[in-house]
C-alpha cells in the first residue's frame, strides 16, 4: 500500500455567525497534515453503505490517527472539501470513508 497522498484536516469551530455583517466570520484553522493512501469507494460498496450511488466517496487510510476534532479534509491542498461519513479502526491501519462537502 502507497501512501502517495498528503491529507490536510481543517477545523472550523472558530467560526462564528456575525448578524451585523450577515456572514459568518473568523478562518478555518488547519489541524494537521498526513500522508495517506486515497481509493475510490467504488459503485458496489457505496450502494451497500448508503443506499444509492449519489456523491463520490473516498476510502482514506492513514498510519497515524486522525485528529479528534476535525470539520473536513482536504487533499494534497486540493479547494474540494471532503466530510466524515465513517470510520474505521482495523488492526494495522485507520481508515475514514468520506464524501464531498457541499460547502
Amino acid at each position: 500500500m502507497i501512501f502517495d497522498r498528503y491529507v490536510t484536516f481543517h477545523d472550523k469551530s472558530n467560526r462564528k455567525y456575525d448578524p451585523k455583517q450577515h456572514k459568518y466570520v473568523g478562518d478555518d484553522t488547519k489541524v494537521v497534515k498526513l500522508r495517506a493512501n486515497v481509493t475510490d469507494l467504488g459503485t458496489e460498496k457505496s450502494v451497500q453503505l448508503f443506499g444509492d450511488y449519489k456523491h463520490r466517496a473516498l476510502v482514506i487510510r492513514l498510519t497515524k490517527e486522525p485528529p479528534e476534532k476535525w470539520s473536513y479534509l482536504t487533499l494534497d491542498g486540493d479547494s474540494k472539501k471532503y466530510v466524515l461519513n465513517t470510520m474505521r479502526t482495523p488492526l494495522k491501519y485507520y481508515t475514514l470513508i468520506v464524501g464531498e462537502s457541499d460547502g
